[in-house]
């Protein structure tokens, strides 16, 4: 999948500026704009998390991406297809099945704590439509991997970025274009789920 950043936190995070004190700002933030919010130790404890989000959906099609650059989330992904669902990780099957999944799968590369927004680097199409266009998102993070505010990730992101499309996730899409009426998932997910896990060492 190709990224803006290949590798961030060695590329791209400033010494000093990414730090897990900004978590706490970052999760009440994250769920004061209407986000979910699972933290484990691990990507064990992430896995079942995930099949205890899944189960509450019940999703037919699962699209998923993030796998090619961490082979234990690939793991994760290739124990989640059952009888009753499909789950698609390469960007063809991505592609033709974008439209019609169910839950989208997907990863940041940080999060901010002044806004509760995660960070995402979706250079490549598979990437945005996995985290556009299905009912709900379901994002892993590094709870690590925190900064202080909007200006730091932009220092973050000004260190690499060349082309490509990175953007900023702040809660489920919403609009109130109509009447000052606020609505959930009208231009995009209804649902964003974070993840975020605090040791990212596992098994595949």
């Amino acid at each position: 999948m190709k990224k803006v950043c290949v590798n961030w936190p060695k590329e791209a995070f400033i010494d000093g500026l990414v730090n897990a004190k900004y978590w706490q700002d970052f999760a009440d933030n994250a769920k004061a704009a209407a986000a979910e919010i699972y933290k484990v130790k691990d990507y064990a404890a992430a896995e079942e998390a995930l099949k205890k989000v899944l189960k509450e959906f019940s999703p037919k099609e699962i699209i998923a991406v993030g796998g090619e650059e961490n082979p234990v989330l690939a793991g994760i992904y290739s124990r989640l297809s059952t009888a009753q669902t499909s789950v698609y990780t390469d960007k063809f099957d991505i592609a033709e099945h974008a439209a019609s999944a169910d839950v989208g799968i997907s990863t940041a590369e940080f999060g901010v704590g002044e806004t509760g927004s995660l960070c995402v680097d979706n250079y490549s199409y598979e990437a945005r439509v996995t985290s556009m266009l299905p009912f709900v998102n379901i994002v892993f993070v590094n709870a690590n991997y925190m900064v202080e505010n909007v200006t730091t990730a932009c220092q973050i992101i000004g260190k690499v970025f060349k082309k490509g499309y990175c953007g900023f996730v702040t809660g489920p899409s919403r609009t109130a274009d109509i009447e000052r009426v606020l609505s959930l998932g009208v231009h995009g997910p209804n649902k964003l789920i974070i993840i975020a896990v605090e040791n990212e060492g596992g098994t595949e």
